[in-house]
């Protein structure tokens, strides 16, 4: 390897800034090759009862993966598969309703070239996502997708940079194409991202993560002051239900309810349940979204919420700890 010459940070920042512009300018360049076999490419797609197999040799093949990738995270079901592990037995997994998409930007890439007239055997269709109009690849593909670059970032014009970067910005210009056309939405976006920060939030209910009776605090109405207290010391929420006997929730009592009697000086040990009480509580029910609790809670700058089932009895309460644990906030 050769020694690292001396560079200036200035002299750093300008070559960073010549990438992106070089880029930048590249992809602006791409958007005029478009044509309506580009949307048509998209159609057949979108008919089609098989998969997206996705395929690429070196960059194009990191591109690939990346594509595949989106593509079946966005409700098109792909995946990826080496061109070079294809002649060797991985071209059992492709069958004649899949759709290939091949990218190579000189579309001449050995590996790939040497099964397309496999692939054409099986039946299946190709799209090509290619730099060369005249390739072999282009000329056996059903759509040309043109990913041609003047230039690559690199100051030699030899290391894929420009060029990878149209290749994935097409791929993403497909599945972006693909998700509107399905009416796909951020449920669906979410179900295949359940441990990402959308999926909890989009999939996690309340009942979820709630607390369960009897770990919640309640009391009725003609409960002694005293023992609300202890109710609520006992179960450590920092507030307690009031219910009737259905065990439907007609208030909530919570510390700020407290400070606030002491600071009026009231006789605490004479008072019930029912005369502390705050009325018409804020409730959320048990299949509600956890984030739904959070949007609630922080409206109306609370720290938790009681939880109750469709017939308005209680079966829970959630707090910003319970939020926090479970990554919904």
């Amino acid at each position: 390897m050769n020694k690292s010459k001396e560079i200036s940070l200035s002299q750093i920042e300008k070559m960073i800034k010549e990438t992106l512009v070089i880029e930048a300018n590249e992809l602006e360049k791409a958007v005029s090759k478009i044509t309506i076999e580009w949307a048509q490419a998209v159609k057949a797609i979108l008919s089609t009862e098989g998969r997206v197999v996705v395929m690429g040799m070196g960059k194009s093949g990191h591109i690939g993966k990346k594509i595949a990738a989106t593509l079946a995270s966005t409700g098109t079901p792909a995946m990826f598969v080496h061109p070079g592990e294809a002649s060797h037995g991985d071209l059992g997994m492709i069958v004649k309703n899949d759709i290939v998409l091949a990218i190579s930007n000189s579309g001449e890439s050995e590996e790939l070239t040497s099964i397309l007239p496999v692939l054409k055997r099986i039946g299946v269709q190709i799209i090509a996502i290619s730099g060369n109009k005249e390739s072999t690849l282009t000329k056996h593909a059903d759509w040309f997708l043109e990913s041609a670059v003047d230039r690559e970032a690199c100051p030699l014009n030899l290391a894929p940079t420009a060029s990878t970067t149209v290749q994935l910005a097409i791929g993403d210009a497909i599945a972006v194409s693909l998700l509107d056309a399905r009416g796909f939405k951020e449920s669906d976006f979410a179900r295949s991202h359940p441990g990402g920060s959308l999926g909890r939030k989009l999939l996690t209910l309340v009942s979820d993560i709630m607390r369960h009776l009897p770990d919640v605090p309640y009391v009725q109405g003609d409960t002694q002051f005293t023992d609300l207290m202890k109710t609520m010391s006992e179960k450590g929420l920092g507030a307690t239900s009031i219910v009737d006997k259905a065990m439907k929730v007609v208030g909530v009592f919570t510390d700020g309810d407290l400070r606030r009697l002491v600071e009026k000086g009231s006789d605490l040990r004479q008072l019930k349940a029912c005369e502390v009480m705050i009325k018409n509580p804020k409730l959320i029910k048990s299949d509600a979204l956890a984030v739904e609790a959070a949007q609630l809670m922080e409206d109306k700058r609370i720290t938790s919420v009681f939880v109750i089932d469709d017939e308005g009895r209680l079966v829970g309460a959630i707090n910003s700890n319970d939020l926090m644990k479970s990554k919904v906030i």
